[in-house]
């Protein structure tokens, strides 16, 4: 509801076009710097390569296997796993050893000695700099491919039961920060009279709770969430000892120290603050909560913007406090909202001039959003391609849209708010103090629980007079304090009534209303993109990918070359065959016609098969001579599917020889 603040001044007519072309001009630089050029931002890191490559298949088993990232991981003893084809472990069972040198990151493990010929599994597991789990799994074959025995776990790292209670901790953390982040601001900034509303009062303590919570769980969640996946792991004291050394965990306990200062926070701002009468004395304790609220919202902030993406990939000095301006805006904007709608529902004393001040303070923080989620976008994004071809980009483009949605009816919330007055309220308090007896004959009505309507009438006549002699006589306390209860519960009861049948606050509650969904819908989308993988690593991992493996073929494939020796009837063609054309086992037929057509005889004949994007190869091939003209291999191996290159040498005499080649598709 706060797009529109800075056109107050405008006619009717013109206010929802200059709102429009603010919304139009915002999401058309949002996607126009999308398409800003940029360096790599990694996240989420991912295996960019081994040695030996999967699906390599080698002459002799290798000393040691590494794997190269794309970025800094945290690793563990049991990271990198390698299996035999009986499901043996064959390496040594050592840590991995940080093999890093530059800008590359590897690791490696030793392997046993004397290995077998057969198909090896590398299955490795750990923690991306952005915190996230991240796993996967490889082969690679001695000599020539097996059959394996291996079965590897279905459940992806970070996922089972453990991982979906982790990732609600993780939404409701972020909704507690909004809550208390937003809700604190909201009765600083916007209506200092809230300090003393009780509705206000739990909208704020709540939030701190849940997040305190949420925190705690992930806390002890951790361990099982990126290893073993099971809860009982989660009261593990060397487990959890091993999260706090690391960034995420740090992060974490941090979070639950600044969270105890929220508490002393809300407990002056509900206490001290609240029964401070002194207009001079509030107004310098107004400062010193702003001053330390805010440092202590920046930090829990924080320490979300130091585990998580914006701590890795390029330009992190400056992601870090971009992100945390990012999160104290999202706090701001819509924990404001949440503490609007609660006090336009649950409390009568909020008047106008709070409501145009929160949108003033929404207004300012949408242009931070704008500003931070521009870099942001550009920074995890980066290419049409990846907006629409990724699931981060589509699902920033859904943030986008639902943001749109959100200024869209906030320019119909502030179309109420220019409407609304305190009149209603104003006339409230006027109409309590000239109807003492008829309020205390309501109070006394209500008190009765389910006495004769007769008999809560002749009270209602007696308690003003009543109310009176007891001001000045001694009376019990608790007839007081109950009386005084009756009076207030009167009072907000008559407020809530007359309030109501404000048709203006009426229809800013409904459109309010309206918003807090739109904005709890925007809030679960953000949640998912800090989990989702950057649109630019998927898209340079994919890209990888396609250019590593290239179609596969639909059937056996058909090859004829043509080769000249230079020799004495040196010229001729070879036509190959190779049968089914998959990976895994194949029938390779060769067959040399000389220039007239006929079968043509050579003294040798070699092939050699080459993965190039890969490395993989030459892969030797020598078929035995089947008839004239015409040689056969079975059983040739094809470990992965690719664009092969195929390497035919042919020797027509002592001295003429030569070596063609050609690709092929093989899938």
């Amino acid at each position: 509801m706060s797009a529109t603040a800075p056109y107050a001044g405008l006619s009717p007519i013109r206010r929802p076009v200059a709102a429009a072309a603010l919304l139009a001009a915002l999401v058309s630089l949002v996607f126009g710097l999308l398409l800003a050029g940029a360096g790599p931002a990694s996240a989420h890191a991912a295996l960019t390569g081994s040695d030996p490559q999967d699906g390599a298949v080698v002459d002799t088993a290798p000393k040691e296997v590494t794997l190269s990232f794309s970025e800094a991981i945290a690793v563990g003893d049991d990271s990198i796993r390698v299996l035999d084809p009986s499901g043996k472990r064959a390496d040594t069972e050592a840590e991995p050893r940080d093999l890093s040198e530059g800008g590359t990151v590897r690791y490696g493990v030793a392997l046993h000695s004397g290995l077998p010929d057969g198909t090896y599994t590398v299955a490795w597991q750990a923690i991306s700099a952005d915190s996230h789990p991240i796993s996967g799994a490889f082969t690679f074959s001695i000599g020539a491919p097996s059959e394996t025995t291996v079965a590897l776990s279905s459940q992806e790292v970070g996922g089972g039961p453990v991982g979906v209670v982790y990732d609600i901790a993780r939404y409701a953390a972020y909704g507690g920060f909004v809550l208390l982040a937003g809700g604190s601001a909201f009765v600083l900034i916007c209506w200092r009279g809230g300090a003393s509303a009780l509705p206000m009062q739990r909208l704020v303590v709540r939030g701190w709770l849940t997040l305190t919570a949420a925190t705690l769980v992930m806390l002890l969640l951790r361990n099982p969430y990126t290893g073993s996946g099971k809860f009982a792991d989660a009261f593990d004291l060397a487990g959890l000892q091993s999260v706090l050394d690391t960034k995420p965990g740090a992060a974490l306990v941090s979070r639950l120290l600044l969270l105890g200062a929220a508490a002393l926070f809300i407990a002056v701002l509900f206490g001290t603050y609240a029964r401070r009468e002194d207009e001079q004395e509030r107004k310098d304790l107004t400062f010193g909560l702003a001053v330390g609220g805010g440092v202590v919202a920046a930090g829990i902030a924080a320490t979300w913007a130091m585990s998580e993406h914006a701590s890795t990939g390029i330009q992190a000095s400056i992601a870090m406090p971009v992100d945390v301006a990012h999160l104290l805006a999202v706090a701001a904007w819509l924990g404001g909202l949440a503490s609007l709608l609660v006090a336009l529902y649950r409390t009568p004393d909020i008047g106008s001039a709070s409501v145009r001040r929160f949108s003033a303070v929404a207004f300012g923080s949408v242009v931070v959003l704008a500003a931070t989620g521009i870099y942001q976008s550009w920074r995890q994004v980066g290419s049409w391609s990846a907006l629409t071809g990724t699931r981060y980009g589509q699902l920033l483009i859904i943030k986008v849209a639902l943001i749109a949605v959100l200024l869209a009816v906030a320019w119909f919330s502030r179309r109420w708010t220019g409407r609304l007055t305190d009149t209603a309220v104003a006339s409230s308090g006027a109409e309590d103090a000239s109807s003492g007896a008829e309020d205390a004959s309501s109070g006394a009505e209500e008190a009765s629980s389910g006495a004769e309507e007769e008999d809560a009438a002749e009270e209602a006549e007696n308690t003003a007079p009543d109310a009176a002699d007891e001001a000045s006589d001694d009376v019990a306390p608790e007839r007081a304090a109950q009386l005084a209860r009756q009076r207030a519960a009167l009072t907000a009861t008559k407020k809530k009534r007359i309030r109501d049948a404000d048709p203006e606050r009426s229809g800013l509650r409904r459109s309010v209303l309206a918003e807090a969904a739109v904005a709890v819908v925007l809030l679960a989308v953000t949640t998912m993109l800090t989990s989702t993988e950057p649109g630019r690593t998927e898209e340079e991992a994919a890209g990888g990918a396609t250019a590593a493996t290239a179609p596969a073929s639909d059937g056996p494939v058909n090859l004829s070359m043509p080769f000249d020796t230079g020799g004495q009837n040196g010229k001729g063609t070879v036509r190959i065959d190779i049968d089914p054309g998959r990976t895994g086992s194949n029938d390779l037929h060769v067959w040399i016609d000389g220039s007239d057509g006929e079968p043509m005889d050579v003294p040798e004949l070699k092939l050699a098969l080459t993965l190039e994007s890969k490395d993989i190869g030459p892969l030797p091939v020598v078929p035995d001579r089947l008839a004239e003209g015409h040689w056969t291999a079975s059983g040739v191996q094809i470990p992965m599917a690719g664009d092969w290159k195929i390497d035919v040498t042919v020797r027509t005499s002592d001295i003429d020889q030569v070596t063609i080649d050609k690709n092929a598709k093989i899938g």
